[in-house]
């Protein structure tokens, strides 16, 4: 399964649940980073070779992107994105042609080695290349209506939602669904101990069983 989790608007959790489902899925399982915040996230040391940045800016074969996989458990590997303290490549500026190469292998990689593949394209619209080629595009956002606004002006095609729940919010997961047009694949919980997991850096080796239990469904 090649899944591509994007959000409409900062602070909704993408990076979060794209690593979850990552982490839940089962393996062999490909993390793909194109926002930069992973390895923080997972409490890993900055990446200290050339990332998905790097290769986008080259004319290096998708073949050799296997070399640039960082272990992240059993059976789980990370794609990252780029070095820390290295100036930020532009998503929007990579050649369209690389995008679609990008787009094939991981495509490929899914179906050669029966993989779960889940691409963590950030917020903002997510490269069409990687939109037509994955199996599902999932959108997560939290019941706001700014982001939801963003999202339905994007018109990207989504395949459901990860509804990250706020208490206090006027808009219901109906009104969400309705917004949209596309149903709500998992609900996830705003919980104190995801928050300390990802303060702490131990996404990786203790991920909380209320974000398992509720995207465990999702992942599998």
């Amino acid at each position: 399964m090649f899944t591509l989790c994007w959000a409409a608007k900062g602070g909704s959790g993408t990076t979060v649940v794209a690593t979850a489902l990552a982490l839940t899925a089962t393996p062999p399982s490909l993390l793909v980073d194109l926002d930069g915040e992973i390895p923080a996230v997972l409490g890993m040391p900055a990446p200290d070779r050339p990332g998905v940045a790097d290769w986008l800016a080259s004319d290096t074969p998708a073949e050799r992107l296997g070399e640039l996989f960082v272990e992240i458990g059993t059976g789980a590997w990370l794609l990252p994105w780029q070095p820390v303290g290295r100036h930020q490549h532009d998503l929007r500026l990579a050649r369209t042609d690389r995008w679609n190469d990008l787009a094939l292998w991981l495509a490929a990689f899914t179906r050669d080695h029966r993989a779960h593949v889940t691409v963590d394209a950030g917020t903002g619209r997510p490269p069409d290349a990687l939109v037509a080629h994955a199996d599902r595009t999932l959108l997560v956002t939290r019941p706001c209506y700014l982001a939801l606004r963003r999202a339905v002006a994007m018109d990207v095609r989504t395949s459901g939602v990860v509804l990250v729940e706020e208490r206090g919010r006027a808009l219901s997961a109906r009104d969400v669904e309705h917004a949209l047009g596309t149903p709500i694949t998992a609900s996830v919980s705003i919980d104190p101990a995801v928050a300390r997991a990802v303060d702490a850096g131990l996404l990786s080796t203790r991920l909380p069983r209320v974000i398992t239990r509720e995207l465990g469904p999702t992942a599998a």
